[in-house]
């Protein structure tokens, strides 16, 4: 536990500022309270059928989809000022956050990528 909690200090501090999200002007930041609603302990299905679940418990799973080999990759995660950090039990991490794009709730990585979500449940 004491790991976990050193591993989200560590991501909660870690600055931003290298990170390229890539956010286009039509873009719109969801508030903290907002976001929040949409996605916790909800599923966010994407259009490659990955399924991200974000539990109000700060733990995290990502399930691959069949196409892509299926598989669930666990973890936990920290939010602060509208990104979204990951550390898995596997020992990798990453950064992302999440915008409005023409409506839809969209994940931005941190290298850039967007990955809209298709439906939330």
């Amino acid at each position: 536990m004491k790991h976990v909690i050193a591993t989200l200090l560590a991501l909660i501090t870690a600055p931003a500022l290298a990170q390229d999200f890539s956010i286009r002007s039509t873009d719109t930041l969801p508030d903290a309270e907002a976001l929040t609603a949409q996605i916790h302990d909800r599923d966010l299905i994407y259009f490659d059928d990955g399924v991200s679940r974000y539990n109000s418990d700060g733990t995290y799973a990502w399930t691959y989809s069949e196409a892509n080999g299926s598989g669930i990759w666990p973890g936990t995660y920290a939010v602060t000022d509208n990104v979204i950090c990951i550390a898995f039990e596997s020992g990798a991490e990453r950064c992302d956050m999440f915008v409005l794009s023409n409506g839809r709730l969209t994940l931005l990585t941190d290298d850039g990528q967007r990955y809209p979500v298709r439906e939330i449940r």
